[in-house]
């Protein structure tokens, strides 16, 4: 492994991750043999609006019953309310060891094992033959990625003929540079912004085509706003992305509102769709 997957894996790997979350699990007296998604919703989606945009991409996608693969999975939140709740078989992959065991574990718990799955490994170099799945999936991934190029590459490579790209990320705006830490960096050093047009230069060169785009950040503002006015009023909860973004979270979570607010980077989702005719053109 390079210096700076190890950097990242680093950045995304606290020590002793499931058993955390089982030890909050048995103080609020939670019944082990019967965990639900519901009991460990405030830590299973890494992103801005968590399950809510999730559930909101895979509605509008229509991937109910899909092969679907999640590039960084993080703790798997994603691949267990789309087996869940759309019946898809979700495979998750994620540079973070620490990640990937829990994740497993986690779906173990609840019962998701059987159509969910995750692995540990590289956005750029996936273990996947051509062609296999029916979606791709990334949520706040692609500013830990250098190489764009080969990171899209990669997914347009698995992904079969009609399948989709969906994504939910963060972007570059302007020139203006982010404070750190950022809930994906602690320092500029394993942090790539960059403007949402260089993903669809990068997209359309390689036969996948837009189906839509939205602007997701002022949605994100105001859930940021309210996160942020609950943990002034209260402190950081005991159970809740802290587990995953450590002593910084309130630091974390300020930059990346003020980030937002201040026109330095903005959300956005969308869905690209790998069309057979131009696979074919790829492939002659």
């Amino acid at each position: 492994m390079d210096l700076l997957s190890s950097q990242i894996e680093n950045f995304y790997s606290p020590p002793d991750l499931y058993d955390d979350i089982i030890h909050w699990l048995k103080e609020r007296g939670v019944n082990l043999n019967k965990v639900s998604r519901k009991d460990i919703a405030g830590v299973d989606e890494f992103h801005v609006r968590g399950a809510e945009v999730s559930r909101e991409l895979a509605e509008i996608a229509n991937i109910s019953s899909s092969r679907l693969l999640d590039i960084g999975c993080g703790i798997g939140g994603p691949c267990r309310m789309l087996a869940d709740e759309f019946d898809c078989d979700a495979i998750g992959i994620d540079l973070s060891p620490e990640y990937v065991e829990t994740a497993n574990r986690l779906s173990a718990l609840v019962g998701l094992s059987h159509n969910t799955k995750f692995i540990q490994g590289n956005a750029t170099n996936l273990p996947f033959q051509d062609n296999i799945f029916d979606a791709v999936w990334t949520q706040h991934l692609q500013m830990n990625i250098r190489d764009k190029l080969q990171f899209y590459n990669e997914i347009t490579r698995v992904l079969n003929n009609n399948g989709v790209f969906i994504y939910y990320e963060v972007f570059k705006k302007g020139d203006g540079e982010v404070n750190y830490p950022m809930p994906w960096a602690d320092k500029s050093k394993i942090s790539f912004l960059e403007e949402s047009s260089q993903m669809n230069t990068i997209l359309e060169q390689l036969g996948l085509i837009k189906q839509q785009s939205t602007d997701q950040t002022e949605p994100g503002i105001k859930i940021l706003e309210r996160l942020m006015n609950r943990i002034l009023k209260y402190g950081v909860p005991k159970f809740g992305l802290n587990v995953l973004m450590g002593v910084s979270t309130q630091d974390k979570i300020s930059n990346l509102l003020s980030g937002l607010k201040e026109g330095k980077i903005h959300l956005e989702s969308g869905i690209y769709k790998r069309t057979k005719i131009i696979a074919q053109n790829r492939q002659s």
